[in-house]
């Protein structure tokens, strides 16, 4: 039977093999996949997941919080199959697997770079590579709300989605076999909310400079537009809740528009809103690097909604803070 959230019918149950999964990567995103992904597998299964992070303590965290019947601390890549994909395949060539192992990357990259790991991970018998990068913020993750793209090979993914759907997210989207289609799915898609956010944060700054009130514009955006991102980072634009602890680093969301910005030279495609967000970002970052150079910061990293930094400095206001900023005052 085939679920309306998970496009692939189910795969059989059992299967050959107790299936053994490891997790590699514990943080904002992370850690709150695997934890639901272990929490999901309660009563399905006997075999604890597997997590190392870099940081072993997060790891540890892990396993306090959903029990040592559910996840174990791996005391090194190599238990998983090792760290990056080169390491990965010199722990299958020093070891060949005998039983079927399917790796399934959930982060934004370059869609040629899915290619080559692919190739990579494909020429050792019995592994199969799947491209699955995940839409949604740190709290969608917390609630096991992500949206879950996949490409790569038709078995893997529909193994994979079932193990994910529900628990780690609420929506699986196949773009086929082609291993490039999913992560240059994640980059258009990141690409619309990084677009959305430019024109967010610019109409925000107009409505305060204006006197109207950057609120109310946020309150108009709410009542006509209530898309989640634009609510959730229109939330953080107006009352200056810029801390990327909790959040998507700028630094995360640099790297994604330098991503887009090379699939739009190379396609002939342009995006001007991405140029701009991308102009946007490096300001906001720019900003807050000398605040902490003069120690006079307020956070440590700040979240990629702290764009409209860009968009204040050039309409004469605060960065960070817009109860600083001149403003219009309108008479009744």
């Amino acid at each position: 039977m085939q679920s309306i959230d998970v496009p692939f019918s189910r795969p059989p149950s059992p299967g050959p093999h107790p299936l053994k999964i490891g997790w590699y990567g514990l943080g904002a995103m992370g850690y709150f996949m695997a934890r639901n992904l272990a929490k999901s597998r309660q009563h399905s299964s006997n075999t604890p997941i597997l997590a190392y992070n870099r940081t072993l303590s997060k790891a540890q965290k892990l396993v306090d919080e959903v029990g040592s019947s559910l996840a174990k601390v791996a005391s090194s890549p190599a238990q998983l199959a090792t760290d990056v994909y080169n390491e990965f395949a010199k722990a299958l060539s020093e070891t060949p697997p005998t039983k079927t192992k399917i790796f399934v990357d959930t982060s934004t990259v370059y869609p040629t770079l899915s290619v080559d790991i692919d190739k990579l991970i494909s020429s050792f018998a019995h592994c199969n590579f799947v491209a699955s990068p995940i839409f949604g913020p740190p709290m969608a993750a917390d609630a096991g709300k992500l949206v879950i793209a996949m490409s790569g090979d038709y078995r893997s993914k529909k193994e994979v989605a079932y193990l994910t759907v529900p628990g780690v997210g609420r929506k699986v989207i196949d773009l086929g076999g082609n291993i490039e289609k999913a992560p240059t799915f994640k980059l258009i898609g990141n690409g619309m909310i990084m677009g959305a956010n430019e024109l967010l944060a610019e109409t925000l700054t107009l409505g305060e400079k204006s006197g109207v009130g950057a609120h109310a514009v946020y309150d108009l955006v709410k009542e006509i537009m209530p898309a989640p991102g634009l609510i959730a980072y229109g939330e953080r634009m107006v009352n200056d809740r810029f801390d990327g602890s909790n959040g998507f680093a700028i630094d995360g969301g640099i790297k994604d528009s330098v991503h887009i910005r090379r699939l739009t030279a190379e396609l002939n495609c342009p995006m001007p809103a991405v140029d701009i967000a991308h102009q946007r970002m490096i300001t906001a970052r720019s900003i807050h690097k000398e605040q902490k150079s003069a120690g006079t910061h307020k956070w440590d990293v700040i979240d990629w909604s702290a764009m409209i930094a860009g968009s204040r400095v050039a309409a004469g206001m605060a960065p960070f803070d817009c109860n600083k900023s001149t403003h219009v005052v309108r008479d009744d």
